[in-house]
């Protein structure tokens, strides 16, 4: 008697469209579930699209946004997708995110006098984002030296460490950064105009986005061609082989989950000098999370990641016209990037796995 199962196993090469299977289910999985999120929600799903595709596209504007919202997500997207590359997962790039919007912040509501007198005003929010990328690698250094020294899973400890970081940020707007003059709104002064970024003709696109695009550049240079890369990927890819190597583990760690938190401090900090120019509620608007989407719909090809930034961005900039146009509620959108976030994942998934039919022949016995 012949009986047929099927049996999954993973590839032995990788097949030169992972990408665009990986792609394709992620973009299809969204479609299907978005689709149905609008239909359940009484909307016409055809006409729920249309709106999204003329909000993100339908005027200067709105592009204009996209590029607003594609550089903290280019940022963070870099983050999760470096510790990625080494099988570190860096579920805390919000909490660092909103570290360095206030390392940030600090420096420009209370800059110390030397600096503010002797410092030339166009390097003051240079000397800003520098902050917030400390505050960032500060807050990621934590959860790394308790990875490399007890280790202690960072999924968890970087995961609990967002919300640490939120409600400090809320404590210090809502007291002792409260801003006096705010009529009783929670929030802290303005920023001096000094700290601004320099925004893009009369858009509010800033400096940030070009800083993200070149730092993107530089992170794949870091991994793909210095020796601290080469044994950052060997880390990643086997520990058993970098430990043979003789490669300090718990340094790589550190350093790369370090550099991660220096670049979500800095989407935080650009986003504060770029566009919010004081820390209130709404600062913490899910950039850091929506960088996890960004890095798996990039593959962790750093390369790609402003790209993918640039579509989430499309996506988050559509769905706002959802919420005035059709009255779709705003959990709508985070129904769409876990369909995306998702269908990244099983892309991924189907790509690196195959099912095979496995024919076993079974002796029948007569009883």
């Amino acid at each position: 008697m012949t009986s047929v199962r099927l049996k999954l196993e993973p590839r032995q090469t990788t097949p030169p469209v992972r990408a665009l299977v990986s792609l394709c289910t992620a973009l299809g999985l969204a479609w299907g579930l978005g689709s149905l999120v609008f239909a359940l929600s009484g909307a016409d799903p055809a006409l729920a699209w249309r709106a999204m595709w003329q909000g993100a596209l339908g005027s200067g504007y709105s592009v204009s946004e996209i590029l607003v919202k594609a550089a903290p997500l280019t940022l963070t997207g870099l983050a999760v997708a470096l510790c990625c590359r080494l099988n570190l997962w860096n579920i805390g790039a919000e909490g660092q995110f909103v570290c360095g919007a206030l390392a940030a912040c600090w420096v420009g509501l209370f800059p110390p006098p030397v600096v503010s007198q002797s410092l030339p005003p166009h390097l003051l929010p240079w000397l800003a984002l520098l902050a917030g990328m400390a505050g960032g690698a500060a807050w990621a250094f934590v959860p790394a030296l308790l990875k490399a020294r007890l280790g202690v899973s960072e999924i968890l400890s970087t995961l609990l460490l967002n919300y640490v970081a939120v409600l400090f940020m809320e404590h210090l707007y809502y007291g002792p950064w409260r801003d006096p003059a705010g009529m009783g709104f929670p929030g802290t002064a303005e920023l001096a105009e000094a700290f601004w970024l320099p925004t893009f003709a009369e858009t509010r696109v800033h400096a940030g986005l070009a800083l993200a695009l070149v730092l993107a550049g530089l992170l794949w240079w870091l991994l793909a061609r210095t020796r601290w890369g080469f044994r950052a990927r060997v880390l990643g890819l086997s520990p058993k082989a970098a430990a043979y190597a003789g490669f300090r583990a718990a340094r790589i760690t550190v350093t790369a989950m370090c550099l991660s938190g220096a670049l979500a401090g800095l989407a935080g900090a650009g986003e504060l000098l770029g566009v919010q120019h004081r820390i209130q509620d709404g600062l913490a608007s899910g950039f850091g999370f929506a960088g996890i989407i960004v890095a798996f719909l990039a593959r962790l090809n750093l390369l790609a990641v402003p790209f993918a930034a640039l579509f989430l961005g499309a996506l988050l900039v559509g769905a706002d016209q959802l919420q005035t146009e059709l009255r779709l509620p705003g959990a709508t959108v985070l129904a769409l990037e876990a369909a995306l976030l998702f269908g990244a994942l099983l892309g991924e998934f189907l790509a690196a796995n195959r099912l095979r039919l496995v024919r076993r022949e079974e002796a029948s016995h007569a009883g």
